[in-house]
């Protein structure tokens, strides 16, 4: 009996070579690196793109607010394609318009051209995460699952890391279209690597069941625990955006740290949550039951340590150690969160269900600088903390609400 056989989000039963897990696992790491590493495509270019075509931070933020937007939308609706059509030939499609966004911006000569590419690579970047749990849900082992997510989050952290040493260093070196022309060389050359394992990545497609729960978008759009997680990424996410777009000024500003150790913070804070993730790949593993209350904890702690960086309780040292730490607790719950789901998820509509509600990822990444951007405009920089406390705050309690919803179902 071949693991590729067997229905969505089924328990498999029989024995998997470690071997044949680990492939998996790396290939979808592997493509989900590269969709972290398409998010700073473009910010990485701000300062060249303001300088050369004369572009103000707004229209350099719109970019940004385009990519979201259509990566937002996509991702809610690319989970229904991934149930109709299979993962595989969405991830191809996923790869495909990131290696066109990249050699689009290698021949931009204005606005409207990095528009264009933002639109690509929105389009690139938003079925990702269907595609991703689609694959792991069905073809991981069972036990194995929870070190599977947490792979897929450290993963995605390092397409973070990466991207500025590419970028950045290709661009210091010769020139920015070049940079961009390296970038969607690399993005063929993955599409090519995944088609050569093309068979580790295909999954069953699934037949509409006549069901509400695992039916039409309508149907799937009733369900309120597909809410409840949406709201929950919603608003955890929007503390992650506090700390990649304001940690840095808020460092220097209130415990007067330099940009040099503010940078190394914030690397701190990214490597952090990669160890916390691969550590949480243990705790989803033996409490995967209660994965709901291990986010909530998780995320409790993350944000009493977000608030604490917040006071005047710290010396600039203990400011920086603190917002690390909050990256390792919130790592933590990130396989964690991912079983959460995992468990919400109706038969048969794994696509449709990730689909919708890691979108809620994107709208958080898309609102958040916009407004916490007002409080740091006016230099409320202990409030941006407190109010990213907040958020967290209010993701434990739609992460609770999920555990009581799967438990009543």
């Amino acid at each position: 009996m071949n693991t590729a056989t067997l229905g969505m989000d089924e328990a498999q039963v029989v024995p998997v070579p470690l071997a044949k897990d680990v492939k998996i696992i790396a290939l979808v790491g592997f493509a989900h690196m590269s969709s972290h590493f398409s998010h700073l495509l473009l910010p990485l270019m701000f300062p060249i793109f303001t300088k050369e075509f004369g572009l103000s931070f707004s229209a350099l933020g719109f970019l940004m607010s385009v990519f979201f937007a259509i990566s937002g939308f996509g991702q809610a609706f690319s989970g229904f394609v991934v149930d109709r059509i299979g993962a595989r030939p969405v991830l191809f499609g996923a790869i495909l318009f990131l290696g066109l966004g990249c050699l689009w911006a290698t021949q931009a000569t204005g606005y409207m051209d990095l528009i264009m590419v933002a639109i690509l690579l929105g389009f690139g970047n938003c079925s990702f995460h269907p595609v991703d749990y689609t694959i792991l849900n069905q073809r991981v082992s069972q036990p194995r699952l929870g070190h599977a997510f947490s792979v897929h989050g450290v993963t995605g952290n390092l397409g973070w890391a990466v991207a500025p040493v590419f970028m950045i260093g290709i661009s210091t070196a010769t020139n920015w279209h070049t940079a961009y022309g390296c970038a969607s060389v690399m993005y063929f050359a993955i599409l090519v690597l995944l088609w050569i394992f093309r068979d580790s990545v295909v999954t069953q497609v699934q037949v509409k069941a006549n069901n509400t729960s695992s039916g039409s978008m309508l149907s799937i759009m009733k369900l309120p625990t597909v809410w409840l997680c949406f709201g929950f990424f919603l608003f955890s996410t929007m503390t992650l955006s506090v700390v990649q777009n304001f940690a840095m000024t808020i460092l220097e500003s209130l415990y007067t740290v330099s940009v040099k150790s503010a940078t190394m913070t914030l690397t701190a804070y990214m490597l952090c949550a990669g160890v916390g993730m691969l550590s949480g790949g243990f705790v989803a593993a033996k409490f995967p039951t209660h994965s709901d209350r291990v986010v909530a904890m998780c995320m409790a702690l993350g944000a009493a340590l977000v608030a604490l960086c917040g006071t005047s309780l710290l010396d600039n040292m203990g400011a920086m150690v603190v917002l690390a730490a909050t990256g390792f607790a919130l790592g933590i719950g990130g396989p964690s969160r991912d079983m959460m789901i995992r468990k919400a998820t109706p038969k048969g509509a794994t696509g449709r269900v990730y689909g919708v509600v890691y979108s809620g990822l994107d709208v958080g990444f898309a609102i958040a600088p916009a407004f916490f951007g007002y409080f740091m405009d006016h230099a409320w920089y202990s409030a941006t903390l407190y109010g990213s406390a907040v958020t967290l705050l209010i993701s434990v309690f739609f992460a609770l609400s999920v555990g009581k919803r799967v438990i009543a179902a």
